[in-house]
């Protein structure tokens, strides 16, 4: 038997900019994914996915047959659309697989793989990143191509997965550029998460950053990358929270979105941060024990210390 494990990933600066070569800082996290992998004496993948207590939330079996992975029942019977999806998007990344490492199928190979995350997947930690890495480490082929043949994306959440420490994430046109951030601050004790309770469809967002004129975008991603590099060095609270301020400021012009602070929370007497896809998933909060006690007091229970979720 075979065990992978990736990290789950907070993207700190960069959200949306990323997609257009803008410097992020991407920070592992330390709840993620494992997969176990061991060989059947069938032509079969028996998939089963636990959640963060152990619980099966997912199960399918595939043939294989002449490179295609085809489900022993039948995808349309599933009512569950998110377990219908999640069944068709794994038939995909199979064969795109299959493709990529054909002899792991030789000879009528077939597969039990169990994996588990650490956490709940409606929080948007990378519950498809750490998948996606972890297969490629068992496949030994390339994450971010088979990021792109299937979900997507800028690829900062495989960067994450990939590393035991904060990092900057940079698309460029020799592909991802990743170097370790010396980002450690030494206010953290004044930083955590606070889950928002909903998942966030960012498409109209990302619809709206790409409609942007393309002078504008390359304006925004220069100033995102010169923040990234502003906050890494950042010494203290005060500089820091300037910082995301700014940030702020330019990406809710580019998405056409309020901040998540304006829109829920315009009473909060510190600093929030929305983080990835806004409005959804988790948000940076700076403050101590009473300011925790103003999300819990509103219903958000989920709440993590920095030291706690951040590697």
């Amino acid at each position: 038997m075979q065990i992978f494990h990736s990290n789950g990933k907070i993207l700190l600066t960069a959200e949306y900019a990323v997609l257009d070569g803008a410097k992020a800082l991407a920070l592992p996290t330390t709840k993620g994914q494992s997969m176990e992998v061991a060989e059947a004496g069938s032509d079969i993948i028996d998939w089963t996915s636990l959640d963060e207590n152990g619980k099966i939330w997912f199960q399918a079996k595939f043939t294989i047959e002449n490179g295609q992975f085809q489900p022993l029942l039948n995808l349309e019977q599933q009512k569950d659309p998110e377990l219908r999806n999640t069944a068709q998007r794994l038939q995909q990344i199979l064969s795109y697989a299959y493709k990529s490492k054909p002899e792991k199928f030789l000879g009528n190979k077939g597969y039990t793989i169990n994996t588990k995350l650490d956490f709940n997947r409606k929080w948007g930690l990378g519950t498809s990143s750490t998948l996606i890495n972890n297969l490629a480490q068992w496949l030994e082929i390339d994450a971010y191509k088979l990021l792109e043949e299937s979900f997507g994306g800028s690829g900062y959440d495989i960067a994450a997965a990939q590393n035991k420490h904060p990092i900057t994430y940079q698309k460029t046109s020799k592909g991802p550029a990743v170097f370790t951030a010396d980002f450690y601050p030494v206010f953290s004790e004044h930083l955590f998460f606070v889950y928002l309770n909903r998942k966030q469809n960012s498409r109209e967002a990302i619809a709206h950053y790409r409609n942007q004129p393309k002078e504008n975008i390359r304006e925004l991603t220069e100033k995102i990358s010169g923040i990234t590099e502003q906050v890494i060095q950042s010494q203290n609270l005060e500089e820091f929270r300037l910082l995301l301020k700014a940030h702020e400021a330019l990406i809710s012009k580019a998405i056409n979105l309020p901040r998540i602070q304006s829109e829920l929370f315009p009473d909060y007497p510190e600093f929030i941060k929305s983080l990835g896809g806004w409005g959804g998933d988790f948000i940076l909060a700076i403050g101590g024990k009473e300011e925790k006690d103003y999300f819990r007091n509103k219903g958000y229970n989920t709440i993590f210390d920095y030291s706690d979720l951040i590697l």
